[in-house]
């Protein structure tokens, strides 16, 4: 029911069509011009609804009791970034074989979010490692599509780094989380994301296609949550650094060669 209503709104947005408004922001020394159009405004309400609804789904856990559902937001964040991507590479696709294919898949994925993260919700679930990893990978993947499309949009560089510094930020806590088995490490997620942001902000103006982009910065936040859950996990000073660097060269020679 949860994916169903979802898809129901990413289907309006192929039937229906209203004007793109466009918010102005006065800052201190610069104009944020931001435009808002039906796709937007879809992609924020299907959010909202896969936050929802995984809380909905996590309410009949035999694991969790009716005072520990507010304790588990952090199951809100993967599904609701799953509906955000889908409905920004929506808006970005006409309405046609490709964008329908997009809409199967985006169904088929929020299926697999939502059953992972029940099964996250149990650390003594067996299969719960295997969720850490499908909602790791889940988690890279959402980032890499959202930082290609708004890289693609050819929007300005303070637009694209309020994207990115967020969404950095509540992966990389998540992921630590995760692979800290319950253990929030929030000084670390806010170096990873300082750090992210300046490079991002170097790479714009250099000629890279978006999935170059995108790539890079992807293969350079894998390595540095990496490298941060092995510092955490005191693994051998010697060896800590080689799983972040091989995963960073791998990343970057992919955004070059694809």
């Amino acid at each position: 029911m949860v994916i169903a209503l979802i898809l129901l709104a990413y289907a309006s947005t192929a039937l229906i069509s209203l004007p793109a408004r466009s918010i102005n922001l006065q800052l201190p020394g610069i104009l944020l011009v931001v435009k808002v159009d039906f796709s937007t405004l879809v992609a924020l309400v299907a959010a909202l609804l896969a936050a929802a609804g995984v809380e909905w789904v996590l309410g009949v856990h035999p694991s969790l009791s009716v005072h520990q559902h507010w304790r588990h937001w952090h199951h809100w964040l993967v599904p609701a970034f799953s509906a955000v991507a889908i409905g920004i590479t929506l808006g970005t696709l006409p309405v046609g074989a490709a964008w329908w294919i997009v809409f199967g898949l985006g169904g088929f994925l929020l299926a697999a979010v939502l059953t992972i993260e029940y099964i996250s919700a149990d650390p003594a679930d067996a299969r719960y490692s295997f969720a850490v990893l499908g909602l790791d990978a889940a988690s890279f993947a959402l980032f890499l599509i959202i930082i290609t499309a708004i890289a693609g949009a050819d929007l300005r560089l303070n637009i694209l780094l309020a994207a990115i510094v967020p969404v950095v930020f509540l992966i990389s806590a998540r992921s630590l989380f995760l692979r800290l088995h319950g253990s929030w490490r929030l000084g670390w997620a806010a170096g990873i994301t300082l750090i992210i942001a300046q490079l991002a902000a170097a790479l714009f103006y250099l000629p890279l296609r978006p999935l170059q982009y995108g790539l890079l910065l992807l293969g350079l936040l894998y390595g540095l949550i990496s490298l941060a859950s092995n510092k955490e996990e005191k693994a051998n000073p010697r060896t800590i650094w080689i799983e972040p660097t091989v995963v960073l060269l791998v990343f970057s020679l992919l955004g070059f060669l694809l």
